[in-house]
């Protein structure tokens, strides 16, 4: 999947499957054997989804204008014109309400909950309510007369056909195009009041904000008392907080027990001189106490906070009704203390008025937490002056000197790491997990080639299949593997123009039909109790054009070697070698050189970091564009490989594998540092109907039958006892290409 986003499941839930669901997905035999899964069965799932405006638009190419008002119906609209926006109105009520009657001019609305995940639970997917964006990506802007919303280029297309008439699209990233930071400092009036909800807005975001906002003459208003104002216009519609049961994550596949994560952690804080370290995002308190949960669509995760201490023991915050037997008897063998998620910030207040130093990560930990842990800090400088003891004029001394919230804190409260280190070591996977990742990979492959087989076969006897169809067939066999949990994210089945919409979201009551004559974006993944998975194959059914040829072969030489020429593609990307310490953002022009050459681009990151049987988007690392991510590529961690063209209402391509970083031999070893490389985990074979094999280099031809030969070694094995066509299948599509090509 693209890099930083996701998709829309087909119901909130649908992506980690409940157990009726995942019995009806675990089909009998007639599953196995590449058999149609009957029409009738599938109206269960569709009857589950729920209604959303389906992101159907041309393409991605070119930025387009800078901003885009989706135009209301005209010929048959009513005299008066539109109905105002409800949402805008009972939210606008609010901001003037707010911080005690003095109100609000403007209030911003992140994608981000209180864990700053890319993927909120529904009860705290705010953005998406008051705007009816569903993209995963996207700050709202409300002011007292305008609606506005920030999104990057995986979405313009979606957002300008969600978005009311009352909406103004924000192309962000395009030139002429100001950040929203510099929107409001620009745009309020003097004096001009800026609120948010500090519980979704990290230190690090506050701080840009209120930088850019005071020497503007405008006023940061965290409201900490009111809470979020979204809410005030959700009411009481707005879903109550999930509770599903947690889960213990296997041993088999952790690799390591809780005990001694928290152990290494706990070495970090007192490296850092900091007495507790807060641990807040939800794939960091998942992986530290080796528990999965399903609070977020398609992650296995729970809503939760954490700690560790450098005296004492961890504590997780979360909610106690949710832990079974197991997890209970899990979290007591390792000494972990359980607390109410709601006890967490007074906590943490708790522990600031004690003169403890909390280690952060500014990036990751809410503005609230911050602001709670300073206001109670000052509370006790205050309250031990007022005694006149040596630790109020000590601390009375540091309260001076602290500049005003939301700058820097004076050492003795805040330590603040660069990265989180649950972060980093969670990133850097032992041997349990990667072979987990391995498993979980030839699983996916089993899947694919009987999904294959059936999709073939019922194409080309003249059959059809809806988008829809086609996610719920791959999934059905998905789930017919051991360990399945669900979707890693919702299936991007894209067929003709909706595969040039990036993260496109087929819907049962608009989606395309695909038949003979289409070319398919499939990008998809799965949860394994060992593994999560992520991979793209883009495919066509009849005669591709010699356009959608060259496009698709360019994506192939988005992998080339690094050490002959200018190195092209997911080739180029698969076979770099690079020193210790080389950032995503170094490497990550190779992948794009060979479209370059062709005055094409692509809007996405070509690689993102993968969780354990975690999130399928993980950081710190990345591979992308953007600069401002110079987290070093290191041995052990897993990254995806997916560049892509995308063609303006007429088809998209996308290539993705997912890789793990190994160390590699090399003749020399300048500078006395490693040299690192990737190994595909992804093991699927690469169509190849619509490569342009006069364009591709030996050395690439020669990587793609390499990779095909490694595809037959490792798959073959697992299909035995299984329908003669599936060994069959596999053996056509891993061939040399100069063979494929012939016939």
């Amino acid at each position: 999947m693209s890099s930083a986003a996701s998709v829309l499941c087909t119901s909130r839930r649908a992506c980690v499957l409940s157990p009726a669901r995942t019995a009806f997905f675990r089909l009998s035999s007639s599953v196995a054997s590449a058999a149609l899964v009957p029409r009738h069965a599938l109206v269960e799932l569709r009857a589950a989804a729920r209604a959303r405006v389906t992101a159907r638009a041309s393409g991605t190419k070119g930025f387009g204008s800078l901003t885009v008002t989706p135009t209301a119906p005209s010929t048959m609209a009513p005299a008066e014109g539109p109905k105002p926006d409800e949402r805008l109105a009972a939210l606008r009520k609010a901001m003037a309400a707010a911080d005690g009657g003095k109100g609000v001019h403007a209030y911003l609305v992140p994608t981000e909950d209180p864990h700053m995940s890319e993927y909120p639970p529904d009860c705290f997917s705010r953005r998406e309510f008051i705007s009816r964006f569903t993209g995963t990506a996207g700050t709202v802007v409300v002011t007292t007369d305008k609606a506005l919303l920030w999104t990057d280029g995986r979405y313009f297309l979606a957002a300008s056909q969600e978005l009311g008439p009352e909406w103004t699209l924000m192309k962000a990233g395009t030139p002429g195009c100001p950040d929203f930071e510099d929107w409001l400092a620009g745009s309020l009036p003097p004096g001009g009041r800026v609120g948010i909800d500090p519980y979704v807005h990290t230190v690090e975001a506050a701080r840009k904000l209120k930088g850019k906002l005071e020497p503007a003459g405008k006023v940061l208003v965290p409201l900490l008392a009111d809470g979020n104002l979204v809410d005030a216009a959700w009411g009481d519609a707005r879903p109550g907080p999930p509770t599903d049961a947690l889960r213990v994550h296997a041993a088999q596949w952790a690799g390591e027990t809780v005990s001694s994560k928290v152990e290494r952690m706990r070495a970090e804080v007192k490296k850092a001189g900091a007495d507790v370290l807060l641990v807040t995002m939800l794939d960091e308190t998942a992986w530290l106490f080796n528990l999965r949960g399903s609070d977020v669509q398609c992650n296995p995760v729970f809503v939760s906070y954490g700690s560790v201490s450098a005296e004492g023991p961890a504590k997780l915050y979360v909610d106690k009704s949710k832990l079974t037997p197991e997890v209970d008897a899990s979290l007591k063998e390792a000494g972990v203390e359980v607390i109410e998620y709601d006890k967490m910030v007074p906590d943490v207040s708790a522990l600031a008025a004690s003169g403890k130093k909390l280690l952060i990560d500014a990036a990751k930990v809410s503005y609230a937490v911050y602001q709670a842990a300073r206001e109670a800090a000052d509370a006790a400088v205050t309250a031990a002056a007022a005694k006149g003891t040596p630790g109020g004029r000590k601390r009375k001394a540091v309260q001076d000197e602290a500049p005003a919230a939301p700058a820097a804190l004076p050492a003795q409260l805040f330590v603040e790491a660069a990265i989180s280190p649950v972060a980093w070591a969670k990133a850097l996977k032992n041997d349990a997990e990667l072979a987990g990742h391995r498993e979980a990979h030839l699983r996916d492959a089993e899947a694919f080639v009987n999904f294959f087989v059936y999709l073939e076969g019922h194409i080309a006897s003249g059959g059809t299949l809806t988008e829809v169809e086609v996610d719920e067939q791959l999934t059905a066999r998905r789930a017919a593997q051991p360990g399945f949990v669900g979707r890693s994210f919702a299936t991007i089945a894209g067929a003709g123009p909706n595969g040039a919409v990036i993260h496109y979201r087929a819907q049962p009551e608009t989606c395309r039909t695909v038949d003979g004559t289409t070319m398919l974006l499939l990008d998809s993944g799965g949860q394994f109790e060992c593994g999560t998975t992520d991979i793209t194959r883009t495919m066509h059914f009849g005669v591709p054009t010699q356009l959608q040829k060259t496009a698709y072969t360019r994506v192939l030489q988005l992998q080339k070697t690094a050490y002959t020429r200018v190195l092209q593609g997911h080739i180029a990307l698969d076979t770099v070698v690079f020193p210790e310490g080389t950032p995503g953002c170094a490497i990550d022009v190779l992948a794009r050189a060979p479209l370059w050459k062709e005055g094409l681009n692509y809007r996405h990151g070509t690689g993102h970091g993968v969780g354990a049987a975690l999130n399928v988007h993980e950081g710190p690392q990345s591979i992308s564009a953007r600069f401002g991510n110079t987290t070093p590529l290191a041995g052990r961690m897993i990254c995806s490989n997916e560049p892509g063209y995308y063609e303006d209402g007429g088809f998209g391509v996308r290539i993705e594998n997912l890789m793990e970083i190994r160390e590699v031999p090399t003749a020399h070893r300048f500078g006395g540092v490693p040299f690192f490389g990737f190994v595909p985990l992804t093991r699927v074979p690469i169509g190849t109907k619509l490569i342009d094999a006069s364009i591709l280099s030996p050395g690439e031809i020669q990587w793609l039958d390499r990779y095909h030969a490694e595809t037959w070694e490792q798959v073959s094995p697992r299909l035995a006892g299984k329908p003669a066509e599936q060994l069959a299948w596999l053996k056509k599509n891993t061939r040399p290409l100069a063979e494929q090509l012939a016939n």
